[in-house]
């Protein structure tokens, strides 16, 4: 086999692999959306004080600007696992009142969804994310201060 023929062949098998793996991480995500209760930012303005707003995203993200509430906590996704325990069940209790959040809103379903297999028994994800909290017309807390989307003219 020549070497143009075994790369063209790697190729195809690097794409089939990725759209392979492509299709299975988007049923993860759509288990775990279906599993979790999917919740409009102006549903988190009737949640009392008690909530406990999870956000998943990297630390770099969450120094763009966060969702401000009474409880916040930020966990990212990659070290939900290890720190949910100490960070919310031993502080909040295994009944604490959570919404998981990321930019979009993938992290936050499979964030969710991994809570809820760990005995959390009252978790919901932010629908869309920290972008469709913006889009909604609502503010972000950051270093600089509050921010919101600017309005097209």
């Amino acid at each position: 086999m020549a070497h143009n023929e075994y790369k063209h062949l790697q190729k195809l098998a690097d794409e089939r692999a990725e759209v392979y793996i492509s299709e299975l991480f988007k049923a993860l995500i759509d288990e775990a959306e279906a599993q979790v209760e999917q919740i409009e930012p102006k549903d988190l303005y009737v949640l009392d004080d008690k909530m406990l707003l999870v956000d998943v995203r990297e630390p770099e993200e969450f120094g763009s600007g966060y969702i401000n509430a009474h409880n916040n906590l930020t966990i990212p996704r990659g070290k939900l696992e290890f720190m949910a325990i100490k960070k919310i069940a031993e502080v909040y209790g295994q009944d604490a009142n959570i919404v998981t959040y990321c930019l979009k809103g993938p992290r936050g379903s499979l964030a969710a969804y991994q809570l809820k297999k760990m005995g959390f028994s009252n978790v919901r994800n932010l629908k869309g994310g920290i972008l469709n909290w913006l889009e909604q017309g609502n503010t972000i807390k950051s270093y600089l201060g509050e921010l919101t989307l600017a309005k097209e003219i």
